[in-house]
């Protein structure tokens, strides 16, 4: 590898490593308890628009124990609650409350804020270029693309 391509991995990690610390704190203002997993199972299950614990390990690839102590805190703090799946009453389905969902929206919408107020000078086909390398790292991260 050659020192400039090494030059910019490393450039790359720190710069990734400083967003999600940025991720992480927006987490912790959501609710100071949560962490940055219950946060992002918090998210997952309100865009599914309800989905069960199984789901949600098998989607991010974690342990089922690991959901089930995320979803456990999610339930304490009041933003999660399950109901029975009306289609199979012995399955229960994982849905934000509406305290989990105003909590998702205010954060969603201070993000955003961030996310504007940061690429405000950048000409829009920056933003399109910025977006498509970020698909192609994420999607590189899951393997071939599926067509």
């Amino acid at each position: 590898m050659s020192r400039a391509r090494d030059s910019s991995i490393d450039t790359i990690q720190r710069e990734l490593t400083a967003f999600a610390r940025r991720a992480r704190a927006a987490a912790a203002r959501l609710h100071p308890e949560l962490p940055f997993v219950s946060y992002t199972l918090l998210s997952h299950i309100h865009d599914q628009q309800g989905c069960r614990a199984t789901d949600l390990a098998s989607h991010y690839m974690l342990d089922k124990s690991t959901v089930s102590r995320q979803v456990s805190a999610l339930e304490k703090l009041g933003l999660v609650e399950r109901r029975a799946d009306p289609a199979d009453h012995r399955v229960q389905v994982l849905h934000p409350t509406a305290a989990g969902s105003a909590a998702l929206a205010s954060t969603h919408a201070s993000r955003r804020a961030a996310y504007q107020e940061r690429l405000a000078d950048w000409p829009a086909e920056d933003l399109d270029r910025f977006a498509d390398y970020l698909l192609r790292y994420n999607s590189a991260a899951e393997g071939p693309r599926q067509h």
